[in-house]
């Protein structure tokens, strides 16, 4: 059984170790566990724990989590599992980083909120962030965000 030291990252690995690592780690994890709030909480952690075992400025992440397309409302994103900061709970598509990664269906790489339209500050530390979309069929069905305290993100 897969338990709490999955989340240990060794110090000094490059990101391509980590990532190999964290979707070693999640394949254990979501190993006949089919509860998507227990995988996609164990994702955010997994993450969480990743990023902070790499070197500055990538380890200054402090929010890593999903969104999730609203059951009741197809065009809003409402809060799903993190880590970090506390999150704004809904985001309507096309609105913030997280929106506008919902609404155009892609990778949103922005170094500096302030200089990005319609910003939403769920958190003041919050200097830049790399939205995912998650995009199946066609539809958004969540978006991953982290939210990076330095200006870098590579």
């Amino acid at each position: 059984m897969v338990h709490a030291d999955s989340s240990h990252f060794t110090q000094g690995m490059s990101k391509k170790e980590v990532y190999a690592q964290v979707l070693e780690q999640a394949t254990a994890l979501f190993d006949g566990q089919r509860n998507w709030v227990c995988n996609f909480s164990n994702a955010a952690a997994l993450l969480w724990h990743a990023y902070h075992s790499l070197p500055a400025p990538s380890s200054a992440v402090n929010w890593s989590g999903f969104y999730f397309t609203d059951p009741s409302n197809p065009r809003k994103l409402i809060l799903g599992p993190f880590q970090g900061q506390v999150a704004c709970q809904a985001i309507a598509f096309g609105r913030g980083v997280c929106g506008t990664a919902a609404e155009t269906k892609f990778t949103q790489l922005v170094e500096d909120v302030e200089k990005f339209p319609g910003h939403i500050a769920c958190d003041g530390a919050s200097k830049s962030e790399i939205v995912v979309p998650i995009v199946k069929d066609g539809k958004v069905g969540s978006t991953s965000r982290e939210a990076l305290e330095s200006g870098r993100t590579t």
